[in-house]
């Protein structure tokens, strides 16, 4: 056989094997340069899995600066009446994507696993970001299934809508000179309409302090117990009214027994239906009290009944540009106007230049009705471990803090490569 065959025949291998490499090589470059073009994406949720989020929904460019993003994910909750969550996902276009807004629900079922419901969040992010993705290059590579529709089963709900939560826990701990022990139960009934709701509860608690100083033995203990019922009827996407009842005895807030109705009204100025993205709520209260004590008041009491009323209004909003929780509340005794409380809280954060972010948390009561407080003075461990109430004109709380990341916008990577021992990256700045 002539050399410049075997030539000829090594020529044509070479040159078969080699345009599956080539294709291979032009169809990943293609890839490439389409996945540069996809979507950017800012998911602004707290309780989503990131990584898993990225594994299932490749197709699109995550960002961790908004400002970067051509969309904003928004994703809120609240709690549904069957103790589930329902998600609230707002899709906000913005830069080339601005003024294609949209909004997905995802309600996940009480006994849902972790993975259920990021299964479940994936699904309804595809179900919106294919709007955003129809619109770039990208979409070529992408294909769209149809699942036909099953026909439900009549289901009858053996339950009429009750959900009943039952449980107990306990926990100890010591050494030589010291050991604390706690114990609690709870129960809760809970049926929840359209136009009902209504709640039932149980709850009990008891701890116990022990400690041994110089061969004395100090043992300090706190007891309590409430229950509580709540009937509230929807009156239209504004307003409700509600009627309410508590009792409870407790140690430390010197109640043998305390049994409390009340009537109260809600209106809210957003409609109740956008309650998970904005909320602006005022709440008025008559309540009554019948309080027996369980040692004599400073105002030489031992059982009285008593006539308040209280207002309260707070706002709630969760945006792009952050969020912010605003309270204030107050009320009065009847009796004397001057027996009164007014308290107020926040809660902001700020996303306020590009990687610089911002929080602030606070709360601050004026206290002038104190009746329950025991006459006479509070011994050392009561004091110490806050055994029993102190008398106080004022209480207060704060915290704030910023944090700053910089370098690359693009977070598309995921090596979860020894997780438990490596860091966040980045830097962070805070201030207490």
């Amino acid at each position: 056989m002539p050399r410049s065959f075997h030539w000829l025949i090594f020529i044509l291998a070479w040159g078969a094997a080699a345009v599956p490499a080539a294709r291979a090589q032009a169809t990943e470059t293609d890839l490439d340069a389409l996945k540069k073009a996809a979507p950017k994406i800012y998911l602004d949720c707290g309780s989503c899995d990131l990584e898993y989020t990225k594994n299932e929904i490749p197709f699109v460019n995550y960002v961790r600066d908004r400002k970067e993003a051509e969309v904003h994910i928004l994703v809120t909750s609240q709690s549904t009446a069957s103790g589930g969550v329902e998600y609230t996902l707002t899709f906000m276009g913005q830069n080339g994507f601005a003024g294609i807004d949209d909004s997905f629900r995802y309600f996940s079922k009480k006994d849902d696993t972790d993975d259920d419901i990021r299964k479940g969040l994936v699904r309804a992010l595809k179900q919106g970001l294919a709007a955003y993705v129809a619109r770039t290059p990208i979409a070529s590579r992408l294909q769209v299934r149809y699942r036909p529709e099953e026909k439900p089963a009549d289901v009858r709900d053996r339950w009429d809508h009750w959900v009943f939560d039952i449980g107990t826990d306990g926990y100890f701990n010591g050494e030589e000179s010291n050991s604390q022990a706690n114990f609690g139960f709870n129960f809760s009934a809970n049926r929840i309409t359209e136009e009902w709701k209504l709640r039932l509860g149980l709850d009990a608690s008891f701890a116990e302090d022990s400690f041994t100083y110089e061969g004395e033995k100090i043992k300090s203990t706190q007891e309590s117990y409430s229950g509580s019922g709540l009937l509230v009827k929807s009156l239209g996407p504004h307003w409700s009214a509600g009627l309410s009842l508590e009792a409870d005895a407790s140690t430390y807030n010197n109640y043998r027994f305390r049994l409390v109705p009340a009537l109260a009204v809600e209106y809210d100025v957003f409609p109740y239906a956008e309650s998970t993205r904005r909320k602006f709520v005022f709440v008025y209260r008559l309540g009554y009290e019948n309080v027996r004590y369980r040692e004599i008041t400073i105002y030489d009491k031992l059982r009285e009944s008593l006539l308040s009323q209280s207002l309260s209004a707070s706002l709630s909003l969760k945006e792009k540009w952050g969020s912010i929780s605003f309270s204030v509340n107050g009320s009065h005794y009847f009796h004397d106007i001057k027996m009164n409380d007014l308290g107020v809280s926040a809660v902001l954060q700020l996303n306020l230049v590009k990687g610089l972010n911002a929080y602030l948390i606070g709360s601050g009561s004026r206290i002038h009705n104190q009746l329950a407080l025991v006459k006479g003075s509070a011994s050392l461990e009561e004091i110490l471990l806050q055994r029993r109430q102190l008398a106080t004109s004022y209480s207060y709380f704060a915290m704030v803090g910023l944090s700053y990341t910089f370098g690359s916008v693009y977070t598309n990577v995921v090596n979860p490569r020894f997780a438990k021992l490596g860091g966040g990256g980045g830097v962070s700045i805070h201030i207490e």
